[in-house]
């Protein structure tokens, strides 16, 4: 008898023992984007520092793995494979491409998106108020009806605005159609450059020299990646750019009104914390951002033949200074 209950304490004890060990291993959150630029790099490090704050610590109960597409669909492909191989207990997949590939790998996994602008469109989730899958996240959506008001005060002329975008990125084609159709309302016309990768920004900015009067870039990730190409054909063609990236005002455009990515990426985190609590993804509704910041930068108005009113300079969160 008394064997046996040593045997039972003893079982006890082992079985105890495994629990606390198992407690005490750390939760694993990878986080993959499609590319690196300044607004993608400020959501990444933004998660970081929420889930910091929120008890989750890098080097003491969590494990963060991070990977760059670099732009690649190839790439991207073999992040997914290899963050489902390793079983981790959430992944963070930042900008649409990077999303679509994530959800169709991970089919168990939690997955919180961010940059994402339609989720919808993307067939990322059937319904962004109930999810009801293994995804969720924070989409950012633009404002564009606010971005042309804050275009046409700054070039009040302006009848044509072109934009570059990549016509193989679901988000960026739903910004697109949604850029023409407000554009139609307000009788304006829209003139587009296309860029399937990088390398061919340039060309496509060159392309709407003559025929715009103002560039507005959304937040097209090729396109944003390369924004300083259409930045120089706007300076020396004489044509403001605009850019829904308060980020890109500091590379050079001439302003921005949109949210803080780095805030973006911690709302996101919040997400992350809560799958980790135990939340479900799927019983956590899309998340949208409501705050907008306008940017400005005098100087680079000048070199693309505006001035910047004072009045607009006063209500800007953000007056960059860049005089090159």
């Amino acid at each position: 008898m008394a064997k046996k209950t040593l045997r039972t304490l003893l079982g006890a004890s082992l079985m105890a023992m495994a629990s606390l060990a198992q407690a005490a291993e750390p939760r694993v959150v990878a986080i993959t984007q499609i590319v690196e630029h300044p607004a993608l790099d400020a959501v990444h490090q933004g998660v970081k520092d929420e889930l910091a704050e929120r008890g989750y610590k890098e080097g003491e109960n969590l494990r963060l793995m991070h990977e760059s597409a670099q732009g690649n669909s190839a790439i991207a492909s073999q992040i997914a494979r290899k963050f489902v191989g390793e079983g981790v207990d959430v992944i963070v997949a930042i900008a649409t491409p990077s999303a679509q590939t994530i959800a169709a790998a991970a089919r168990n996994i939690p997955v919180v998106f961010a940059a994402v602008t339609d989720p919808v469109g993307a067939k990322l989730v059937k319904n962004a108020e109930a999810p009801g899958a293994n995804i969720t996240g924070v989409s950012d959506m633009l404002p564009i009806d606010k971005h042309l008001d804050m275009l046409l005060r700054m070039v009040p002329d302006a009848k044509r605005i072109g934009t570059v975008y990549n016509p193989g990125e679901a988000n960026a084609v739903s910004l697109i159609e949604l850029l023409e159709e407000r554009l139609e309302a307000r009788g304006l016309t829209l003139v587009k450059g296309a860029a399937t990768k990088t390398s061919e920004v340039l060309g496509a900015a060159r392309s709407l020299v003559g025929k715009a009067d103002a560039i507005y870039l959304t937040t097209d990730n090729t396109v944003i990646s390369a924004a300083e190409a259409v930045i120089s054909v706007g300076e020396r063609a004489k044509i403001p750019v605009f850019a829904a990236d308060t980020a890109t005002v500091a590379r050079g455009a001439v302003a921005a009104l949109g949210f803080d990515y780095y805030d973006h990426g911690r709302q996101a985190g919040v997400m992350v914390a809560r799958i980790l609590d135990g939340e479900k993804p799927g019983d956590m509704p899309v998340e949208t951002m409501e705050k907008l910041n306008l940017f400005v930068n005098p100087q680079a108005g000048e070199r693309m033949g505006i001035t910047v009113a004072d009045d607009v300079i006063a209500e800007a969160a953000e007056v960059v200074k860049n005089d090159k």
